[in-house]
């Protein structure tokens, strides 16, 4: 029997059964399991109903970007999450309560779908109990526990503003009040992640000091603008334009008090953190592993388990990284020397395309506009192919958006972020357009087909429509389910026909695998084989062939999120697995679209679960 990693256990116990340790009793013999209490679906309803308001309550912003009724779930629009170590505390304390309560529902006698229901869900709660062993970073409800609770990239102060100016919607006068408490709100959690900051500075806990520069960059230029031409203002301005009931010297009245809050509140906050990150700096190391962190070799295992959905080694995750390279590499050379590219290795020839002017769009404005153009209509080409693949589509509609310039010098190169549980918001597909070398028209069809259809959108958007299986399912953040299915589509795109006729697209498909396989290599060779970030940055450089624009932004990237990355190639090769397999299984019998409703129709969840749910289609299929 295949051993499970934590997650998958989770999950697994009761539908192998195996016997289950509770804290009352046993569970094991089948005399065992018919002498139990039965529960109904309500009575589990109860339980999951009390877990998912506890944990909307400590994410308000999440409430935001779901866009709940807040006679469901309390009024929220002026809030924002509490992320002083207390806070965090808090939340660990009610998601740990949470996922205990959920496990021992499960010594009760339920149905098998009402069973998979709890076991997912404690799934979830463990997930953002975290690390009850490393006591830095933050719980995100997208990549769970994280070490840093400020960095480059990612964290509250990038988070926050970004559902503030894209999420907070103004529909009417309450709506704008509200946004303006918020962002006195704003100012207050600036200082309580500065708390959080010192706190795991005294643990011994620090952010390497290679990530330093950039984290500085973002905190100092936050606050550069005039408070009245600020991002959080002017959006907050757009948004009043559009209220007839309310008068223009009320709407005046608004964009004032949000100026004001910016300029007495935020910006000051905003300065006290960046104070103390630059005295911070001068005691950070340059060692950028988090295994030189004081636990910093459990928490990795940790986010094996929980983001990677492996129960690989990292010396094994190294090897296959090194592996699907190679042979990714061999097969992008044998396009490169079809098409006369022939002298060099593949990294060094694909980085003579990124300098071609035929791939690369002008770096202006209109320039990026073309781009973007370019990129809303792949969509609409490959959602005109999506029936023949697809027998269920997501009816919420993908727009496409430049990442915003205040904080595109830390972003990553392109992210989704899902539409409003009702469907009024649409999902959004992020480009980074900072660096139009590090965007050449060859790369940027994959990157679509990940982030947008039939990538994240058609995932995550049906994931949402899914109605049975509540909210904090509809919401799950699976790393290694959603990026792998991203990556998957990758490839899915491939056979769609997306890069007929296109050689270099198709090589621009293959580097964003190898990119992918390499992050296996460096995420386990930063953290685990200790690496500096210079051996890093060279080999990553080497074996995808990407500008040094994109390759180092990515280095520190992986460096701040310990394990994020290996959810891609390893979620993307058990989707392969699992569709040979059934494929070879069923051979006639095989339709993709049935297949690909198994997998997305049930929520994201564990690779394991999966992978019985495709054995389960599997063998009905066979019975036809």
């Amino acid at each position: 029997m295949k051993k499970l990693n934590a997650l998958a256990l989770a999950v697994m116990v009761g539908l192998t059964g195996c016997a289950q340790e509770t804290t009352s009793n046993k569970v094991g013999s089948s005399n065992e399991v018919s002498s139990q209490p039965s529960l109904s679906r309500q009575d589990v309803d109860k339980v999951v109903e009390q877990y998912t308001r506890a944990f909307i309550t400590h994410q308000p912003t999440l409430a935001t970007s779901l866009k709940l009724d807040s006679t469901d779930y309390g009024a929220y629009a002026n809030k924002l999450p509490d992320y002083s170590v207390a806070g965090m505390q808090a939340l660990q304390i009610d998601m740990a309560r949470a996922a205990e309560q959920l496990k021992q529902l499960q010594s009760a006698k339920l149905a098998d779908k009402d069973l998979l229901h709890v076991q997912v869900n404690e799934v979830i709660a463990r997930y953002y109990a975290g690390d009850k062993v490393f006591a830095a970073g933050y719980v995100d409800t997208w990549g769970g526990h994280l070490p840093y609770i400020v960095n480059q990239i990612s964290g509250p102060l990038m988070d926050v503003p970004g559902v503030l100016q894209n999420q907070h919607g103004v529909e009417n006068e309450a709506d704008a009040k509200a946004y303006v408490e918020r962002l006195a709100a704003f100012a207050s959690m600036v200082d309580q992640v500065k708390e959080k900051v010192l706190a795991d500075a005294k643990r011994g806990v620090i952010l390497p000091k290679p990530l330093f520069p950039n984290t500085l960059a973002y905190l100092n230029s936050y606050t550069q603008p005039a408070a009245n031409a600020h991002v959080l203002v002017t959006s907050f301005e757009d948004k009043l334009a559009g209220l007839e009931d309310l008068s223009e010297q009320a709407k005046q009245g608004y964009v004032k008090a949000a100026s004001n809050v910016m300029m007495e509140k935020v910006y000051p906050a905003f300065k006290r953190i960046a104070s103390e990150m630059k005295i911070l700096e001068q005691q950070a190391s340059d060692k950028v592993g988090i295994w030189a962190q004081p636990n910093g070799e459990a928490f990795y295992q940790h986010a094996i388990t929980y983001l990677a959905d492996s129960d690989m080694s990292a010396e094994q995750i190294h090897e296959v990284g090194l592996a699907e390279v190679e042979r990714i590499s061999e097969r992008m050379d044998e396009i490169l020397r079809a098409n006369g590219y022939t002298k060099g290795s593949v990294s060094e020839r694909m980085q003579q395309l990124n300098e071609e002017p035929r791939f690369l769009f002008a770096d202006s404005d209109e320039g990026r506009q073309e781009l973007l153009e370019f990129l809303r209509g792949e969509i609409k080409v490959i959602n005109e192919k999506a029936p023949q693949y697809f027998s269920t589509l997501p009816p919420q509609k993908v727009e496409v958006k430049r990442i915003p310039v205040e904080v595109e010098a830390g972003a990553p190169g392109g992210y989704y972020y899902g539409p409003s549980l009702d469907g009024s918001r649409p999902g959004v597909f992020a480009i980074n357009l900072k660096d139009m070398k590090a965007v050449p028209s060859f790369g940027l069809k994959t990157l679509t087909y990940h982030e947008a259809v039939p990538g994240h959108h058609f995932q995550i958007a049906l994931n949402m429509l899914q109605t049975d299986i509540g909210l904090m399912r509809q919401n799950a953040s699976f790393n290694g389910y959603i990026e792998g299915w991203a990556l998957y589509s990758e490839l899915l795109a491939y056979e769609m026909g997306m890069y007929e006729n296109d050689p270099f697209g198709d090589l621009g498909r293959l580097q964003a695998e190898a990119y992918r396989a390499a992050r296996l290599v460096v995420d386990t060779g930063l953290h685990y084989k200790k690496w500096s970030r210079e051996e890093a940055i060279a080999y990553f450089a080497e074996a995808t062939g990407s500008a040094m624009s994109d390759v180092v932004p990515a280095i520190d990237r992986y460096i701040a999120w310990p394990g994020q990355a290996l959810g891609y190639k390893l979620g993307m090769l058990k989707f392969e697995e699992l569709r040979k397999d059934a494929q070879q299984a069923l051979g006639d019998k095989f339709d993709m679209t049935s297949f690909h409703d198994e997998i997305l129709l049930k929520g994201a969840r564990p690779l394991a679960l999966v992978e019985k749910d495709i054995a389960r289609w599997v063998e009905k299929r066979k019975a036809m």
